[in-house]
């Protein structure tokens, strides 16, 4: 796609409402949000955030109450035929328990107007190609969410959406998807829209991800970007109470063992080592604590409860 294509997936102002005006429930509030081409997208919250809400939206499924969903550019609600760009996973699919995995992607194929020649590829991208002719009944949960994956490639679409994708996957699987994922951004140029609940996971495939809280985009950012905004100071000097004094006074601390926290920029860290000296601690070692996307994801959505 040209530098200048529209984003492949465009929130603007969605909300969603279920019931009656006024009782109603609101399980989206004024979500935003862009998806570039090429871009891996995480989108977190908590269960009820109103994440698997979001994305029937995406897909049409369900009608917004307020905003608009734009994909490549165009309004969704006024051209619908632009979700044939749109391959997804949702719920872990839903296949024929008595057909052989390869007749079920077949019947997708089919039902969307495809000749399945991508059948037998996409089997063996997945890892399923060795029991693409046992029936579904018989799959565990992970190959079902394999076979999930291949369906939403059927159609060879611009952007997947994904959720859940890893669910019931052994390690291997998890690391097998994570490779199939980047390389559908890295090596096909296709976005992905990927939900998920583990968080490792997330950090180590997707570009930038929203989270999402009781329905709200509470913070939208890139990977690394949110994780160096939410870095602190590791701090190991003694004696530890002079030390915690001594930066309490500037900065929020907590205690890690024999160490303290500090909620303090890498380019704050002279001015630490100044304060620590000045109070007479000895300061025995200093660096960055870089978070992972758990801590950070977990600081955003679950704020400590103010004291009693």
């Amino acid at each position: 796609m040209s530098e200048n294509a529209p984003p492949v997936v465009e929130l603007v102002n969605v909300s969603k409402t279920y019931g009656r005006r006024g009782g109603g429930v609101r399980a989206v509030r004024g979500v935003s949000l862009t998806v570039a081409p090429g871009e891996v997208y995480g989108f977190l919250g908590p269960n009820g955030a109103g994440k698997s809400t979001t994305i029937r939206m995406m897909l049409g499924l369900i009608a917004p109450s307020g905003g608009e969903v734009r994909l490549f550019g165009e309004d969704l609600r006024r051209n619908p035929s632009v979700l044939r760009r749109v391959g997804s996973l949702v719920d872990g699919g839903a296949f024929y328990p008595f057909l052989s995995g390869r007749r079920n992607l077949e019947v997708v194929a089919k039902t969307h107007g495809g000749d399945g020649a991508r059948i037998d590829e996409l089997l063996d991208q997945v890892g399923l190609a060795k029991d693409a002719k046992r029936k579904v009944k018989g799959y565990s949960t992970g190959m079902r969410q394999r076979l999930g994956v291949a369906a939403a490639l059927l159609n060879d679409p611009d952007i997947v959406i994904l959720d859940e994708p890893v669910n019931g996957l052994d390690v291997a699987g998890i690391q097998e998807m994570r490779a199939l994922i980047r390389g559908l951004a890295a090596d096909r140029g296709k976005s992905v829209f990927l939900s998920s609940h583990l968080l490792h996971e997330v950090q180590q495939v997707c570009d930038r991800v929203a989270i999402v809280s009781k329905g709200e985009v509470v913070r939208e950012s890139g990977i690394a970007e949110l994780l160096r905004q939410d870095a602190g100071l590791r701090v190991e000097a003694a004696p530890l109470d002079i030390a915690e004094a001594a930066l309490t006074a500037r900065w929020k601390v907590e205690r890690s063992g024999d160490a303290l926290l500090v909620d303090a920029t890498k380019d704050e860290a002279p001015e630490v080592a100044r304060r620590l000296i000045g109070a007479g601690a000895n300061l025995f070692a200093l660096a960055a604590e870089q978070r992972n996307l758990e801590d950070v994801f977990l600081s955003i959505t679950q704020p400590e409860a103010p004291d009693a």
